[in-house]
């Protein structure tokens, strides 16, 4: 959780609000909505537990258009990567992602817009 907040001060971020925000002795779950400098959404959610590991980040156009989502929803099972995925907007093949990593591929794609 504590690399998920700090990544939340990143340049690329220019504000967000916490929608939901859940922990105990175990676990945390965090539901965030982030406005990305050129006034995209990135909708945000993670839950970490000491035995699973639930993520999705949900980047958005202005428009409510999917650009990109990355997640580990269980489904998918013949991905190479399962549970692991991105949906760009087709169905792809993705490494483990945390917030860091899912915005320096927003970053670097929007150098290239």
């Amino acid at each position: 959780m504590q690399g998920t907040l700090k990544s939340l001060q990143d340049e690329l971020i220019k504000s967000f609000e916490i929608l939901d925000f859940k922990s105990g002795d175990n676990f945390y779950f965090l539901k965030i909505r982030a406005v990305i400098i050129d006034g995209s959404l990135l909708h945000i959610k993670e839950y970490s537990s000491l035995d699973s590991y639930f993520y999705s980040y949900h980047w958005q156009g202005c428009d409510g258009s999917l650009r990109i989502r990355w997640d580990n929803s269980p489904h998918h099972r013949d991905l190479g990567t399962f549970p692991d995925h991105k949906h760009a907007p087709q169905l792809e093949e993705s490494k483990e992602m945390c917030l860091a990593e899912a915005l320096e591929e927003i970053r670097q794609i929007l150098k290239n817009m």
